[in-house]
């Protein structure tokens, strides 16, 4: 009970503490700042965002059709919304599990096949965010060198991930657990090693993380700023790196810490920095908290306890196996 109870309260107590922290400093400035911004640039970024969703649910599509489900672009999309909603109450990106426990109701795939479309779409996601972060770096001045590290590391990971997916498809083993990863790791290269895949999966993701920025631009034009494209994208890109390393839930306080750090490089005052960086992400996360809601109503009153269902196994230290 009590390692439940600390595994969500604490990391969420870093996630006030760190934007509470990021206010109180230039809470003087925060307030001259909205006095002199253009609202209806919010709504842009909330369209900008939904059309980001219907692409990740079109995405998702792709991948679930590999491994010969043909699934409907709403119960895809809707899925992914369930899931990442998880994600913002819980810490460790536990939320990813509810959506193989949809998948499993809804179309009667296999657990492993759940956990591989997940790892597809992982993978796709942190490689081309962190293309998009080693295109833009020679385009911004006195970027940190951890900056370097952390968009290099996972282009490094995604290459070894994928030479190692070539080279293991003839492995084969006796022992039960062996298998099962084996089985994982097929299932991953029939979603993803295909050219058409390739192709499909890696456009798609360019185009979500463009879409992305977008939403921090209309945010940035809101408050009449000038920050160069490469800076809001590299912005972005390290602020999702970040957010990837699961220390608060949906990455609350880390991701914002990241961007508005990111955009002081260029220039910008403390103060609208940190206003771009929380309202880009309140955007992006009531988008996703709206369309959980609608999903879960889609889905119906047993989508409740399989989300309980999926965080208790996590958290009880219990595992998600195959059927």
């Amino acid at each position: 009970m009590y390692r439940k109870v600390s595994a969500i309260v604490i990391p969420t107590i870093i996630a006030i503490g760190i934007i509470a922290y990021m206010l109180l400093q230039v809470w003087g400035d925060l307030l001259i700042a909205i006095q002199h911004m253009v609202p209806g640039y919010l709504i842009v970024g909330g369209v900008i965002c939904i059309c980001a969703w219907v692409l990740r649910g079109w995405r998702y599509q792709i991948i679930l059709k590999r491994l010969n489900y043909n699934i409907r672009l709403t119960i895809s999309t809707a899925s992914v919304f369930v899931s990442q909603t998880a994600n913002l109450i819980v810490p460790a990106r536990l939320g990813d599990f509810v959506r193989v426990f949809i998948l499993n109701h809804e179309y009667q795939t296999t657990y492993s096949e759940g956990i591989s479309s997940l790892v597809v779409e992982r993978v796709f996601d942190i490689v081309i965010v962190a293309l998009l972060g080693a295109v833009s770096l020679p385009f911004v001045l006195n970027v940190p060198p951890w900056f370097y590290t952390i968009i290099v590391l996972p282009l490094l990971a995604g290459a070894i991930f994928f030479v190692f997916l070539i080279l293991c498809g003839r492995l084969q083993a006796q022992n039960r657990y062996i298998r099962i990863v084996l089985t994982m790791l097929h299932e991953i290269r029939r979603a993803s090693l295909t050219i058409r895949s390739i192709v499909s999966l890696s456009l798609s993701s360019l185009v979500i993380w463009l879409l992305d920025v977008l939403v921090c631009v209309s945010v940035v034009m809101m408050f009449e700023q000038k920050i160069p494209f490469a800076v809001i994208v590299l912005g972005i890109v390290i602020g999702n790196l970040v957010k990837a390393i699961p220390i608060t839930p949906g990455g609350i306080g880390t991701y914002e810490l990241s961007v508005a750090l990111t955009f002081e490089l260029a220039g910008v005052t403390p103060a609208v920095a940190v206003l771009i960086a929380v309202i880009d992400h309140l955007i992006k996360n009531l988008i996703t908290l709206v369309g959980g809601i609608i999903s879960v109503y889609l889905f119906g009153d047993w989508v409740v306890p399989s989300i309980r269902k999926a965080l208790n196994t996590r958290l009880d230290g219990g595992s998600t196996t195959d059927q």
